[in-house]
């Protein structure tokens, strides 16, 4: 009998007991509430992604620009402008481009554009479904825009009306105008507009023109190598140029050629004949393919090679507007440089590359090619070669590094000796000498390789090569020995990369890649492409100025190698550097020993970096020693960094708070501080890191002792006062002893530095009062000085002179005729002549020395205190307060006594004119007006008053 449930509630309780039918609970019933949630989410996800992507799609197109005939046919040139925003030149507006019909193209020629650009062209209808899916796949596993899938319709779509962004926006108006265009054009028309568009490089638009500028020969008359080599070029015109990669022009030709023969259009033996061909054996010479010789070329080339590499853009064809930051006027320069002969250059084959950049931001001012190059898409000598440095590497490998890391100051001690590599090869210094004991800033300066091996290994290859790598030189590490030190690196570097390192010594240690484009607008909107490199930091500020004070010795200090380089006047650090020939190139082209391959110089100022190589372009040539070929690099670079800062103010380098200047005693090892004794001669000023200076004062030079006992006595019978000291120079170290003196308290004045240790000084002042001070000098050092004071008694009043009587008193004119020739060389070199040794004049007294001078002349003293002049113009003695003293005696303009003959005393105007200004006495006796000095025989004594104001020695 079935169960009664009495209520509802108990029903549903029981049937909740119940076990589930498949033997599931509940738990599976939300499980696949679940699963179809989320599968219904996906869906509408999916369907309202459909509706985003259908409108996304439709705006897309309505935006698409509308399609041309004019566009189809016909490139749109891309504008230069220089750093100030000026048109330089057009790029892609050719008037010479020869159009060729589709009948007369090659089937050759067509067979090989399909098989490498659009082996399907005739069955797609502008899109290539399929090689779209591949390239889809690919981008969605190697990034987005890692392959394209574009079709020859697309390709000619992109380069007519579309800018060269890899956006999903233009790919979706790429496709939409391809189906435009396929029902609008026919394949032959679409095909034909395509090769006549295209660019092949060489400046060549169109596959016609192209096989001319290359092969000079028209389309119909190319062989199988020839098309090949041809139709590989648009995707990378610059790269596989057979002009400038002839290698990689080769290996795209056999590219093309594998592809004929996989969708049968060659066989394989054909092929492998046409591999066989070399590329350079088919073009043109290239002076043949060229067009203009613009001074311009080799910076416009410059710039096509960086937009390039920037992004998929065709200069030739996109429309771009490229800001560059040629300064026109260098640029200028730079090419009549290397086309004048004003550097005496060897012969024609001679080439040069130059490098200009701005220091503080990397911008390229100007790029010199090379020597009698034409026109454009050349070999550049400043950008594309790869040549060994020299010595030009040390601050980059070396020197630089070691201030870097192990806080080098310009004053490290490093040995220059007889050394090896790790691996026992000797290494010599480019003039097989040795200098030992140095700075490390005069072995930079010299360019000693061996100190530069030291450094290196010092800091080790791995810090050498991270320093260099972050100046932008892409060295090979595995390459990287320590041959590197000295410039031995494969392979080489451009003169761009050195300026770019160079640059940022002068920058603070701040490195900007070089670059000539600062932007890119393109044609679609107006869009801005900003392509400057962003600003890297290489090295602490304090390398950076202790490597640029030490590269300012190259070229400012006498054992610089670079002192060619040296613009007079203007701050300049730089570096000079040569290479060698190995052994077995210099024996099989019988080469000098003293020739080089290269001539590097390279340097910069607070505005300009430049760097300049001389040398050939085939290595069996070598710049001899002769005429200065190997200093050619550095001549242009004075020239060029003349040039360039004669209108613009260089600032000196400043050094950073980093780096302290400090006063090194010479030779001291490790370095110490100049005492204050150190002599002049010795101290060394130097650049330190900022807490590895030395603190430790050197005690080689020591105060000097003094001199002890002075003594000053005087003699009145001779006028003259008698110094003498004592010396214990016990150290040999033979000092110089300077004697001063002062009157009655006034100012010292040196009276004679002198070796001996005893002086005389002759008519002193009667009843002054004089203070001696004697120093020794040692070195330049000064020892504590030793003083005395004399008083000299004073004189009694003399009566006049009977003006009849003849000679005055002290008359000595015949004695002093007597010695007139007496000997006045000054054998000991001490300046003073050598019967007057030990003898010293009255130090307030001017003129001559009364009693001592007989010589003839126009001896004349001066007063500080407006006194008048005493000449000797005759062959005897004035008077001691005459014509010696230059005092106011007895005349009222203060001149000195003489008679109208020299035989009286000339009493009767003297009186009248005397007077007694400053001091002089009326019984002076004078000329008629005062005025005369001496007589015209000058035989007498003219005597007067004396002064009591004193004067200064002549000195």
């Amino acid at each position: 009998m079935a169960q009664n449930y009495t209520t509802r509630e108990e029903r549903r309780k029981q049937n909740q007991a119940k076990p589930n039918k498949n033997g599931k609970g509940k738990g599976q019933a939300k499980k696949r509430g679940l699963f179809k949630r989320i599968f219904l989410l996906l869906v509408a996800l999916g369907i309202a992604g459909m509706v985003l992507g259908g409108a996304a799609f439709a705006y897309f197109v309505s935006t698409a620009p509308k399609l041309s005939e004019g566009m189809l046919k016909d490139p749109v040139s891309s504008k230069i402008f220089d750093k100030d925003g000026h048109l330089i030149t057009e790029l892609g507006k050719q008037t010479d481009r020869e159009y060729i019909p589709y009948d007369e193209i090659p089937p050759l020629v067509e067979e090989a554009t399909l098989a490498t650009e659009d082996a399907r062209f005739y069955q797609h209808h502008g899109v290539d479904i399929k090689r779209l899916a591949g390239a889809v796949f690919a981008n969605f596993t190697q990034g987005f825009g890692s392959q394209g899938g574009s079709t020859i319709t697309q390709q000619l779509v992109k380069r007519s009306f579309l800018s060269p962004d890899k956006t999903i926006k233009r790919k979706v108006q790429e496709m939409w105008l391809a189906f435009q265009l396929e029902r609008k054009y026919t394949k032959k028309q679409i095909f034909e507009m395509y090769v006549n568009k295209i660019y092949y490089g060489a400046g060549a638009y169109g596959v016609e023109t192209a096989s001319k500028a290359y092969f000079d020969k028209p389309l119909k008359d190319l062989k199988l190598p020839e098309v090949a080599t041809l139709v590989g070029l648009p995707q990378s015109p610059s790269a596989y140029s057979p002009f400038q990669h002839p290698q990689l022009a080769e290996k795209r030709r056999n590219i093309v050629l594998k592809l004929m023969n996989k969708h049968g259009y060659i066989t394989k033996e054909q092929m492998a004949a046409a591999e066989k061909t070399s590329v350079k054996r088919l073009l043109v010479k290239t002076e043949k393919s060229q067009k203009s010789t613009v001074a311009y070329n080799a910076f416009i080339d410059t710039v096509i090679n960086e937009v390039e590499a920037s992004g998929d853009y065709n200069v030739f064809s996109d429309g771009l507007d490229i800001y560059t930051t040629m300064d026109r006027d260098a640029q200028k320069h730079v090419y009549d440089m290397e086309s004048s002969d004003k550097f005496n250059f060897p012969d024609k084959d001679f080439q040069a590359g130059i490098s200009l950049l701005d220091t503080k931001t990397g911008e390229i001012r100007a790029i010199g090619g090379g020597r009698n190059i034409k026109g454009s898409r050349t070999f550049n000598y400043a950008t594309d070669i790869k040549r060994q440095p020299g010595s030009t590497i040390k601050p980059i490998v070396d020197y630089g590094p070691a201030v870097e890391n192990l806080n080098w100051s310009t004053y490290e001690q490093i040995v220059d000796e007889p050394y090896k590599y790790s691996s026992g090869t000797p290494i010599k210094n480019f003039n097989g000498r040795n200098y030992g004991q140095m700075t490390i800033r005069e072995a930079l300066a010299r360019s000693l390789n061996i100190p530069a091996l030291k450094t290196f290994q010092a800091v080790g290859s791995e810090k050498a090569f991270d320093f260099a790598d972050k100046l932008g030189l892409n060295l090979d590490k595995d390459k990287f020995f320590e041959s590197a030190s000295i410039g031995g690196i494969n392979p080489g570097i451009s003169p761009l990369q050195l300026s770019g390192a160079y640059s940022a010594f002068g920058n603070n240690g701040i490195y900007n890649k070089p670059h000539a484009v600062t932007k890119i607008v393109l044609r679609e909107n107006n869009t801005v492409i900003k392509t400057a490199p962003e600003p890297q930091v290489a090295m602490k500020d304090s390398t950076a100025f202790i490597v640029t004070d030490m590269l300012k010795s190259v070229v400012k200090d006498s054992y610089g190698t670079g002192q060619t380089a040296n613009v007079p006047g203007l701050p300049l650090a730089g570096k000079s550097g040569t290479t060698n020939f190995d052994k077995d190139t210099r024996e099989k082209y019988n080469i000098p020993s003293s020739a080089v391959p290269d001539a590097w110089f390279a340097g910069y100022t607070t505005n300009y970096t430049a760097a300049v190589w001389t040398g050939y372009g085939d290595g069996k040539k070598y710049i001899p020693e002769d005429y200065g070929y190997q200093k050619i690099a550095q001549k242009m670079f004075k020239d060029l960094m003349g040039y360039m800062s004669e209108k613009k103010n260089t600032s000196d380098f400043k050094k950073p708070k980093s780096v302290v200047e400090v006063k090194i005693e010479k030779g001291s090892n490790p370095p110490r501080l100049a005492s204050e004794y150190t002599p002049e001669s010795k101290v060394s000023y130097e650049y330190f890191v900022r807490g590895h200076q030395p603190t430790e004062v050197s005690r080689d030079y020591e105060k000097p002792k003094g001199p002890q006992n002075l003594k000053a006595s005087y003699d009145p019978g001779s006028k003259q006062i008698s110094l003498s000291w004592d010396y214990s120079d016990d150290q040999n170290q033979n000092p110089d002893f300077e004697v001063k003196v002062s009157q009655d308290s006034g100012s010292d004045q040196v009276l004679k530095v002198t070796k001996a240790k005893e002086l005389k000084v002759q008519n002193p002042q009667p009843g002054g009062k004089y203070t001696f001070t004697v120093t020794a000098i040692v070195n330049g050092s000064r020892s504590d000085s030793d003083s005395t004071l004399i008083e000299i008694p004073k004189e009694e009043t003399q009566p006049a002179q009977d003006p009849n009587s003849g000679n005055n008193p002290g008359d000595n004119s015949n004695s002093a005729n007597d010695n007139q020739n007496q000997d006045q060389t000054d054998k000991n070199g001490n300046g003073v002549p050598d019967n007057q040794e030990g003898n010293t004049q009255n130090p307030n007294q001017g003129g001559t020395t009364p009693g001592q001078d007989n010589r003839n002349g126009n001896d004349t003293g001066t007063t500080p205190d407006g006194g008048g002049n005493g000449t000797d113009n005759g062959t005897n003695n004035g008077t001691n307060n005459g014509t010696n003293n230059g005092t106011n005696n007895g005349t009222s303009n203060g001149t000195n006594n003489g008679t109208s003959n020299g035989t009286s005393n000339g009493t009767s105007n003297g009186t009248s004119n005397g007077g007694t200004t400053s001091g002089g006495s009326t019984d002076g006796t004078g000329s008629t007006n005062g005025t005369t000095n001496g007589t015209t025989n000058g035989t007498g004594n003219g005597t007067g008053g004396t002064s009591p104001s004193p004067g200064r020695p002549n000195r």
